[in-house]
């Protein structure tokens, strides 16, 4: 049984768990706090620290493993990316204190950088050319310049937020990331577990859109309907001058997509949600 690791705790946890079980592999333990679990009967769960991960997988322990990117790319194991999970989405940026007088990367030279993240960090500014100085902490950077540590820190955000309510101005993006599934370079067969994730992932933020149209505006629904490769257009029984219209449309417009629908005269019109979508 092929053992997939994942995050022990947090948002990271949360929604791994939740993708699996849509994918119908659902965690099965013994416990809360069990280590291990059966996914759904097909893989062994290893419950790990999210920072953990990486190396988990690079060293073997598990043959695949889910964790942001932000980790991988700090691990910097030899691992791929087999599929983006699209959650968990943030950036490592780059921030100052409004008071340093730092106001852009170019006022960063011999500085001191608090961060969790040494060696993206490092790489980072000796791309540009820049000597710094690193500072390693295990957590909350954002304190490192009120407490003296360090002048300008490189930290996760999501939303920018707590930057700001810390006095903090972020000034570049080193990485942006989101939640991988990953895998060894040399690594064991996970097609199909690969192809049950990404189907759900695909389906995220979609509907299944059907309505009955009169056959003469097709290609004016064509236009409010472009679907994958265009909506799929069935005679109706009896439905003399109407056909029968389907597609996969975004969610988050679907109001307006009715609406359109709705002025070319469209009737009988069905939404709803996809568990899985498949290319």
């Amino acid at each position: 049984m092929l053992r997939i690791a994942l995050p022990n705790k947090g948002r990271l946890a949360d929604e791994a768990r939740a993708l699996f079980a849509e994918a119908g592999l659902g965690v099965r333990a013994l416990g809360d706090r069990a280590l291990t679990a059966s996914l759904g009967g097909e893989f062994q769960a290893l419950f790990v620290r999210a920072q953990d991960v990486a190396e988990f997988v690079a060293d073997g322990a598990a043959d695949a493993g889910v964790t942001g990117w932000d980790l991988v790319a700090e691990s910097d194991r030899a691992l791929v990316t087999l599929l983006d999970l699209e959650f968990g989405r943030c950036r490592l940026v780059v921030a100052s204190h409004e008071d340093s007088g730092i106001m852009s990367l170019d006022d960063i030279v011999d500085h001191r950088i608090a961060t969790v993240f040494p060696r993206l960090t490092r790489n980072y500014f000796a791309s540009l050319g820049r000597p710094v100085s690193i500072v390693p902490v295990s957590g909350a950077a954002e304190v490192a310049p009120h407490l003296g540590i360090a002048d300008v820190i490189v930290d996760l955000v999501s939303t920018g937020s707590t930057l700001k309510t810390n006095g903090l101005r972020e000034l570049a993006t080193v990485l942006e990331s989101t939640a991988r599934l990953i895998a060894p370079a040399r690594r064991a067969a996970l097609d199909d577990l690969v192809t049950a994730l990404d189907s759900v992932v695909r389906g995220r933020g979609k509907r299944y859109l059907m309505a009955n149209v009169p056959r003469t505006v097709l290609e004016r629904v064509t236009a409010v309907l472009p679907g994958l490769n265009g909506p799929t257009v069935t005679n109706i029984l009896n439905g003399h001058d109407m056909v029968a219209v389907h597609a996969v449309v975004p969610a988050d417009g679907i109001y307006r997509t009715i609406a359109a629908l709705k002025a070319l005269g469209a009737e009988g019109i069905l939404v709803t949600r996809i568990e899985r979508l498949l290319p």
